[in-house]
């Protein structure tokens, strides 16, 4: 066998399940097809981390509360941005208050702690930022963000360290059953393995016959990124239901790029429907506050662990939800505890469960940015203005395991481009060094993906750019 476990997809839960399984002794390898790991998250590295109240769905629900509670932890031992912030899902109508108490009433019979409802009085207690009328309020203290991108990564880096491979731009074509585990085709290699772990939502092979039924999109969710200088946001995540259109509208703190406005709509809206209505939570915000637009589909499928051919060496974990960065750790470690107890295996004496050292300079006081300039001289040239990201910062993103081979790569992991000129300082600097560490042309370097090239051809050759 070529290995023991194959996984498929590099997605936020196959990266953390990379990490789980890199405990016990095993041979695993991961297989991504895309440039760089956890590409399907999104750009905004800004993600909630929920506890179930707001979940219909028991299942989701539970899963849900139980990564509320492991994900701080992970998040502290692998230092990746994280802060509890606490919701408010705000009520303005009698119909909107009679939800808020069925979603209070479901929350206490799941079990979840730390919810409350509040009257409008408290409300200013709880938020003193919030400026509209409110009849009733849910408030929890659980909520909290993250930042994703990072958390994948984390996991992703300290699974390399301790023998996970990872097979990039390796697209799985088919999966056949052998006598004894199992064969896995991709566009460059065949592998054997005993044990197939699918996270791909929607891939089908010849072992997994088509499903019909599909994952639940329901429609778009559009983002607004709002400049610093707007001094009127709430510091918790405020959620305003939208009757008239079946959707929400929610702000909350980001961890490093400002405020983030998500209105969520059954109807296609323009730009300026969207400033309109984000005025439901932040009455003045309007189009000269907002540095950036993105929307991103808003799947509400359950996700699920199919252990039905366990027994046989194959685990699909289906669906495809909003939550699956709170779900990832729960998820992760179920399935760990299913794999392990069936392939009876042990424990790591030499497990390294520590991530590998960073800086964020920006983040550091002068005494510690000096320090680590006369360490490397690199952190002391700025790259990105907007965001105060030092070269050194770049090449470390680049060296490190699973080190980033893309500007996109660069942009996730050090939010250099991302500012308020929207690269356009920095882009062809970070260019340059992506294609000097790498041994590349300037025009080999892409921007996300194969055929993604950012500089077609040079029109004359100089020493540099």
């Amino acid at each position: 066998m070529d290995y023991d476990i194959l996984i498929l997809g590099g997605g936020i839960i196959g990266c953390s399940i990379a990490y789980e399984l890199s405990k016990y002794n095993l041979n695993i390898a991961l297989i991504e097809k895309d440039y760089d790991i956890a590409d399907d998250l999104s750009f905004i590295n800004t993600a909630i981390i929920y506890d179930g109240a707001e979940c219909s769905n028991d299942l989701m629900s539970s899963l849900e509360n139980m990564g509320n509670s492991l994900i701080e932890e992970v998040a502290t031992k692998f230092n990746v941005p994280f802060k509890r912030i606490g919701s408010i899902r705000i009520a303005q109508t009698d119909v909107a208050v009679d939800k808020l108490y069925k979603m209070y009433n479901r929350a206490k019979r799941r079990g979840i702690k730390d919810i409350h409802l509040i009257d409008e009085e408290h409300i200013k207690e709880v938020e003193p930022n919030l400026n509209i009328p409110v009849k009733k309020a849910l408030y929890s203290q659980n909520t909290a963000v993250i930042s994703p991108y990072d958390l994948a990564l984390a996991y992703a880096e300290v699974a390399a360290d301790n023998g996970v491979i990872f097979r990039l731009e390796e697209d799985v074509v088919d999966i056949k059953k052998l006598s004894k585990g199992f064969r896995v085709t991709t566009s460059k290699n065949k592998f054997t393995c005993k044990v197939v772990v699918n996270t791909i939502p929607g891939e089908q092979y010849n072992l997994n016959p088509t499903n019909e039924e599909e994952t639940k999109v329901d429609k778009k969710l559009y983002y607004l990124l709002v400049d610093d200088s707007f001094k009127e946001c709430n510091d918790t995540l405020v959620i305003n239901e939208r009757e008239e259109s079946n959707g929400f509208v929610f702000q909350t703190p980001t961890l490093s790029l400002g405020t983030l406005v998500a209105v969520k709509s059954d109807v296609a809206l323009s730009y300026e429907e969207l400033i309109k209505t984000s005025n439901s939570i932040l009455p003045n915000l309007s189009k000269r506050d907002i540095n950036y637009m993105f929307s991103d589909e808003f799947n509400v499928d359950s996700m699920l662990i199919d252990e039905s051919e366990i027994s046989k060496g194959y685990i699909n974990v289906t669906g495809d939800h909003y939550g699956e960065v709170t779900i990832a750790p729960a998820l992760s470690q179920i399935l760990c505890e299913s794999l392990v107890n069936n392939l009876k295996c042990t424990l790591k004496r030499d497990f390294i469960d520590k991530r590998r050292e960073y800086f964020r300079f920006r983040e550091l006081s002068d005494e510690q940015k000096n320090e680590l300039i006369k360490i490397d001289d690199r952190y002391g040239k700025v790259v990105c203005l907007c965001n105060t990201i030092t070269e050194g910062e770049i090449v470390d993103a680049i060296r490190r395991p699973l080190g980033a081979r893309t500007v996109e790569g660069i942009k996730r992991r050090t939010g250099a481009t991302f500012g308020n000129c929207h690269g356009s300082y920095c882009i062809d600097k970070v260019i340059n060094i992506l294609a000097r560490e790498m041994d590349k042309k300037l025009t080999d370097i892409v921007e996300d993906s194969k055929n993604s090239n950012l500089l077609v051809s040079r029109i004359k050759e100089f020493d540099e750019v």
